[in-house]
């Protein structure tokens, strides 16, 4: 049984007069946010505001980078050259670190979104370019990984600090990846069957994947999806479920780093 677990969510993405969530309350809730840097999601402004937000509540703060897919949400699959995505990847990191030291923070760990964070989870290639951008900008930085994933093993082997990660809101295959989006059944939205699993998860290290088998998920971070309709509720129903079952709810990464 793990006695703590980081929860953390996805935010910072809205855009303009676009609103994506509830950003606020979330804050009141988890304790790491994924904070959008204007590539999959985010403007200038709002992710400042969030970043503010974060500050305020003593939130650890990781950078949330993706494929330039505004219109796709960064959930489509891209093929981006070498040189391409490795200055992507610095120029989010980067962009977020200054947003951050004006609102009274800082950026303690990088977690990719999307269509990038499935395929460096087992393209050890991509993989490979991500680490380099990270490690060039700060090798401190830690790398929130899909739990049971080969990139967990790739970044520690390269030197940095590796956070397996499971998701509350997604259904899993029995090997251990998420099943896609595209498929029904692939997103959950019920608080109570959301927050079951993940005290599940904390206690024996496995989840019931979509066939009924039990795979080993084990995990140091929880993320629920701000995007979701029932997000904030989920988020509070797990954060609840883990509290009262004696499991400590705390970032794996310091605030304000």
């Amino acid at each position: 049984m793990t006695s703590n677990v980081d929860l953390n969510s996805d935010l910072g993405e809205h855009f303009g007069s676009w609103r994506m969530g509830d950003d606020a309350a979330m804050l009141e809730i988890v304790t790491s946010a994924n904070v959008a840097c204007g590539f999959h999601a985010g403007d200038p402004r709002s992710i400042l505001e969030t970043l503010r937000g974060a500050a305020a509540h003593g939130v650890s703060v990781g950078a949330h980078v993706a494929y330039p897919d505004l219109v796709g949400f960064g959930r489509r699959p891209m093929s981006l050259s070498r040189d391409e995505l490795f200055a992507d990847v610095v120029y989010q990191i980067g962009a977020l670190q200054g947003l951050a030291r004006v609102a009274g923070t800082g950026v303690g760990y990088v977690k990719p979104h999307g269509a990038l964070y499935n395929r460096i989870a087992f393209d050890e290639a991509e993989a490979a370019v991500v680490i380099d951008a990270i490690r060039a900008v700060d090798a401190e930085l830690a790398l929130v990984c899909l739990a049971g994933s080969p990139l967990v093993e790739q970044a520690e082997a390269a030197g940095l600090r590796a956070v397996p990660e499971a998701f509350a809101d997604r259904a899993y295959e029995p090997d251990g990846a998420l099943v896609s989006r595209r498929e029904e059944g692939a997103v959950l939205h019920d608080p109570e069957e959301v927050a079951r699993r993940m005290l599940e998860l904390v206690r024996t290290g496995t989840l019931t994947a979509r066939d009924g088998s039990v795979v080993a998920v084990r995990a140091e971070s929880v993320c629920v999806h701000g995007d979701s309709p029932a997000a904030v509720e989920m988020a509070r129903a797990v954060r609840s479920a883990l509290t009262v079952g004696g499991i400590d709810v705390s970032s794996v990464v310091p605030a304000g780093r």
